[in-house]
């Protein structure tokens, strides 16, 4: 049975939002069975937003990552056991010092498989009281994904001592690292 959406390929993708979208395209970068990663923009109503209108917290849409992968290698259910453990899945709206809905935690399903996945993972890590607040992911079907400006994309790569790399992105990855060693890339 398939969890996402399928691609000609064999691959599938999956869209996540938790915050900036720097941390969770460094994250997912290193994790055994994705292909890609793309940072982008959805959830909104207009078309082709960019970033700087999106940083308004205006439009709607969040940021966030499609991630292409082979689930043959990784699961639906383990990139968001990945999710749950890089961002803060209790905070409305925010991770850390970012602020407002265009940073807001956010699953969004291409298939009534996936959607049934983030439900239950939810269910289980509210039932596993792994959070010391109620999980506020919202799960929603996919919508027109945009991406990011050419600058988004592999920016913790390319820009590792920019001080938002270095105090944000790189502990998060430092932290998906220790607690994901065994599916990391080699």
């Amino acid at each position: 049975m398939t969890e996402g959406k399928t691609m000609s390929n064999g691959k599938e993708t999956a869209t996540l939002a938790g915050g900036c979208f720097w941390c969770l395209e460094a994250v997912y970068d290193e994790l055994k069975g994705v292909e890609s990663v793309e940072s982008g923009y959805l959830g909104g109503p207009g078309a082709n937003p960019s970033y700087e209108a999106v940083c308004t917290g205006m439009t709607g849409h969040a940021e966030a990552v499609r991630i292409t992968f082979d689930p043959a290698a990784v699961t639906y259910r383990e990139l968001l056991d990945v999710f749950f453990a890089i961002h803060d899945p209790t905070t409305l709206n925010r991770q850390g010092n970012d602020e407002g809905t265009q940073y807001r935690s956010a699953i969004f399903y291409d298939s009534p498989e996936q959607k049934r996945i983030a439900v239950e993972v939810i269910a289980r890590l509210t039932r596993e009281k792994l959070f010391d607040k109620p999980i506020v992911t919202e799960v929603s079907p996919a919508a027109p994904f945009y991406e990011a400006e050419d600058y988004h994309q592999e920016y913790a790569v390319r820009n590792p001592a920019q001080p938002y790399c270095d105090y944000v992105v790189n502990p998060k990855l430092a932290k998906f690292r220790k607690q994901f060693s065994a599916r990391l890339k080699r």
